[in-house]
């Protein structure tokens, strides 16, 4: 068995994943001079800054693609990828330590942040 992969009776018909969540289509280049690889349920905002994107639309969305995949970032490649909502708590801790907990109380910050400027 392959890392995400799903084994079902063909009698059952198709699963959809990820149905009824909120998706986003970015173009992604890697500015570095290493390949980057990113793997399903890594936060995309705390991605490799070698990565160049806009980042604040991305916090609480990884990429929608089956558990345990990933998608591999060639030196000076530009890709287009499709990113999906955390579900569940939306709780998010690691990676790169730039949220630390729900997702939700980062975006919002950032927000009123963004209205106290102008």
């Amino acid at each position: 068995m392959i890392p995400g992969e799903l084994r079902v009776n063909d009698d059952l018909g198709q699963i959809e994943l990820n149905v009824g969540r909120t998706t986003q289509t970015l173009s992604v280049a890697n500015y570095g001079d290493r390949p980057i690889q990113v793997g399903s349920h890594y936060h995309f905002y705390e991605v490799n800054e070698a990565l160049h994107f806009d980042r604040e639309p991305t916090k609480g969305f990884r990429l929608n693609i089956p558990a345990g995949m990933a998608i591999r970032f060639e030196p000076g490649q530009r890709r287009t990828i499709e990113l999906v909502e955390f579900a569940g708590k939306r709780e998010i801790y690691g990676f790169q330590a730039a949220i630390m907990g729900n997702v939700d109380e980062h975006i919002t910050a950032t927000i009123s942040d963004d209205k106290e400027v102008k």
